[in-house]
């Protein structure tokens, strides 16, 4: 079925916690690794912006369905991380635009260069560029969502729980948008299909690699996806990938989780 961005356009909110019971966490706070995580996840959606960045000096700016979806995108993941850090703040963690700015500072010329290098190496390929980044997004955005569901999981906290699945249910449509972006563009392209395939091979890794320290991912990985549990959700994401044209076989997050040493 082909995704209706109109539809998904008019649709799009925020998503809402203002009738969840949060104060419950004044009495009830969440473990210390859980907050951690928490941390790692708000920083990531906070980010977002400086993906689209670096995405809207691409050849994907110029298609239509996907510069309005990655605009929507954007908005949805912005109010993802206000949610986790109202979570955090009542724990006493404050999440502030000068620790992020203080983050993007501290990775200094790799991120100033970065739209530059991206708009060099994607206009060079072209249209087919369009695909690897639809894939790319498929791959993040199903991470994303797994990790929120096992976050839900192993917490075992109705409020924090529900909060989670909310979020999960709008990663979800995003999985939606750009599966079927990825699976149109692959079965039009033999090169994009060896592009693509190449990308998630050499580049491929968790979302957040690039702007936390090597010590946070591993905490995240470790706790969300360690164990049989953590396992099967790895597999089934490298599955839905292997489904798309000329993808099959690939096994690039269990991978990454294998050569970080989050064991099964």
């Amino acid at each position: 079925m082909a995704f209706d961005i109109d539809r998904y356009a008019r649709a799009s909110e925020r998503v809402g916690w203002e009738d969840l019971e949060l104060d419950v966490f004044r009495d009830d706070p969440l473990p210390p690794e859980t907050l951690r995580t928490l941390r790692y996840m708000c920083d990531i959606e906070y980010h977002t912006v400086c993906y689209l960045r670096d995405m809207l000096v691409t050849p994907s700016r110029k298609d239509r369905d996907v510069s309005a979806f990655m605009t929507i995108w954007n908005h949805e993941e912005f109010w993802h991380g206000e949610a986790l850090a109202h979570v955090l703040a009542l724990h006493g963690i404050t999440v502030t635009y000068d620790d992020l700015k203080a983050r993007r500072v501290k990775l200094g010329w790799r991120d100033r260069i970065a739209p530059v290098r991206q708009s060099l190496l994607s206009n060079l390929v072209g249209t087919d560029f369009v695909a690897v980044h639809m894939v790319w997004g498929a791959v993040n955005e199903r991470t994303a969502a797994a990790a929120y569901k096992r976050l839900a999981a192993l917490g075992d906290h109705a409020v924090l729980g529900e909060l989670l699945r909310r979020i999960a249910a709008q990663e979800s449509r995003h999985i939606a948008f750009y599966t079927t972006q990825a699976r149109d563009r692959l079965a039009a392209s033999t090169r994009a299909q060896r592009l693509a395939r190449q990308a998630l091979r050499i580049a491929w890794q968790p979302v957040g690699s690039g702007i936390s320290d090597d010590g946070e991912v591993a905490h995240v990985m470790n706790h969300l996806f360690a164990g049989p549990e953590g396992r099967r959700e790895v597999e089934a994401i490298d599955r839905h990938v292997g489904k798309l044209p000329g993808l099959s076989g690939l096994t690039v997050v269990a991978d990454t989780m294998a050569a970080r040493g989050v064991p099964a």
